[in-house]
């Protein structure tokens, strides 16, 4: 899926697998968790397939339930 050269730097995009990452939707946050993304070995440019972006779309408009839901904290600078 990720296997193509950085649009900023021209370095090799990898795919890794990651734990956890949040992505915003609509003034709401989505996690998902253990989601596939690329990223530049180079620069650290990260690149997010169409299906992960459709994903995080369904759960944030209720398309799709959620296993859980946190608190998170959030403090200003």
């Amino acid at each position: 899926m990720y296997d193509f050269d950085c649009e900023h730097c021209g370095g090799k995009v990898a795919e890794h697998l990651m734990d956890r990452e949040a992505f915003r939707h609509k003034g709401t946050f989505v996690i998902l968790e253990r989601v596939p993304i690329g990223i530049c070995g180079k620069c650290g440019a990260r690149y997010f397939d169409a299906s992960v972006l459709r994903r995080v779309a369904e759960v944030g408009r209720g398309l799709r339930s959620c296993e859980r839901k946190e608190d998170i904290a959030v403090v200003g600078y």
